[in-house]
C-alpha cells in the first residue's frame, strides 16, 4: 500500500471516530463543580491539614 494512500485511508477512519464520538457525548456541556461541593472539598482539605499538624498524630511522628 502506497503511503498517500494509507494517510487517506487513516483521515476518513479519524472523521468516522470522531463523527461516532459525537453522536455519544452527553447532550448537555459539562458542569463545573456547585459551590456547595466546593465549600465542603476546601474544609475537607483544612480538616486534614488540621490533622497533619497536631503533634502526636501518625504523620507527624513518621517524619520526627
Amino acid at each position: 500500500m502506497h503511503p498517500e494512500t494509507h494517510l487517506i485511508l487513516h483521515g476518513v477512519r479519524a472523521a468516522e471516530l470522531r463523527a461516532e464520538a459525537g453522536s455519544c457525548r452527553p447532550a448537555g456541556a459539562p458542569r463545573r463543580p456547585g459551590p456547595l461541593r466546593t465549600r465542603v472539598g476546601w474544609t475537607l482539605v483544612e480538616i486534614g491539614l488540621r490533622l497533619a499538624a497536631v503533634r502526636g498524630t501518625a504523620a507527624v511522628a513518621a517524619v520526627s
